[in-house]
């Protein structure tokens, strides 16, 4: 039994679920009083520790945001039972811990301690998406979006629920200025099922990439698609230019007009933040686009295209995958 969760310490399966008494297996596991949660407890693991057959989740940890696929590995998901209990935090305020795997089972080089402490998980929104599954067929899935709260490194379990409450309310008046990146845009496309499973087959393959490669990724498809002088830019995380090119001779009213390019190889969603910063990063009279792997807040569409501001284009995961089919762009991972 354990006392304190402590950041980046390494954790039992044992220790935890005895000790914020929760069920010993699944990702999402509940501590219920009266049928209200006391606590919540996200079990997340990165590509490549399990195969696709034990793990068909495309879980990702960017930054400080954990993108968490919602619980059902078979079939089209809802947000049903545990799924809808890390939605009601936005109400009651209960401690979510998040841990991730550090090592498969398999690798007897590592003991029982396989489960890193990530902190305290604030839910912030979930949408729907599309994933593979495990047989490579496509499915209806919800995906939760969780800012990792890492600054208190020591969560006395004997006040974890103050410390959570207070985490959760100060970090929501900081957001709540920006209420509308809470809403994820999910555009209805009318696309055949064969389609969908391709597109997101090429998806798949872009997620994969490195956010260097990602970037060098979208240099070859802006040349194959005919753009001139496309070069990438020093590579930086500061959420400026990634790429620059001009516009070809196939779009002759806009030849040779400067594009500038952010590439987010994400799977988290992109808010008015990004859109914004690279509105501030263009050079004079140059064009704005926002490249991504995932989605688009509301507040980011409304960003993008505000009267009286530098219009920016921006492309998600979706269309951006359904151009490199069309275009016939060959992609090697």
């Amino acid at each position: 039994m354990i006392d304190a969760l402590v950041v980046g310490q390494h954790y039992s399966n044992e220790e935890i679920f005895s000790s914020l008494r929760v069920s010993n297996a699944g990702g999402i596991r509940v501590s219920l009083n009266d049928r209200a949660v006391l606590r919540a407890v996200v079990m997340t693991s990165v590509q490549g520790i399990h195969g696709a057959g034990e793990n068909p989740y495309h879980d990702r940890l960017e930054g400080d945001v954990l993108t968490y696929t919602a619980a059902g590995k078979l079939g089209q998901q809802t947000l049903a039972g545990v799924n809808n209990r890390l939605i009601e935090q936005k109400t009651f305020n209960f401690p979510i811990h998040g841990f991730v795997l550090v090592a498969s089972r398999r690798d007897r080089s590592v003991g029982p301690k396989r489960w890193k402490y990530l902190g305290l998980l604030e839910y912030v929104r979930h949408y729907p998406d599309n994933q593979l599954d495990a047989d490579g067929k496509v499915r209806k899935v919800w995906l939760f979006e969780l800012k990792i709260h890492h600054d208190q490194e020591v969560i006395p379990l004997a006040n974890e629920a103050a410390i959570s409450s207070e985490v959760l309310v100060t970090s929501r008046l900081k957001a709540a200025a920006n209420a509308d990146d809470d809403v994820i845009i999910d555009e209805n496309r009318q696309e055949g099922a064969d389609n969908i499973e391709r597109i997101e087959h090429v998806r798949s393959k872009l997620l994969a990439l490195s956010p260097q490669s990602f970037e060098l990724f979208i240099k070859d498809l802006l040349a194959h698609c005919g753009f001139s002088d496309v070069c990438v830019t020093k590579f930086s995380s500061d959420g400026g230019v990634d790429v620059n090119a001009r516009v070809g001779g196939r779009i002759w009213v806009f030849e040779n007009t400067l594009v500038q390019v952010q590439a987010k190889r994400w799977l988290h969603s992109v808010g008015r933040k990004e859109v914004a910063e690279l509105r501030g990063s263009l050079q004079p009279f140059a064009r704005g686009a926002v490249l991504t792997t995932s989605h688009f807040s509301k507040a980011a569409i409304n960003e993008a295209s505000e009267a009286g501001k530098n219009p920016i284009a921006l492309v998600d995961g979706f269309r951006l995958s359904r151009v490199v089919l069309e275009e016939g762009f060959p992609l090697a991972v």
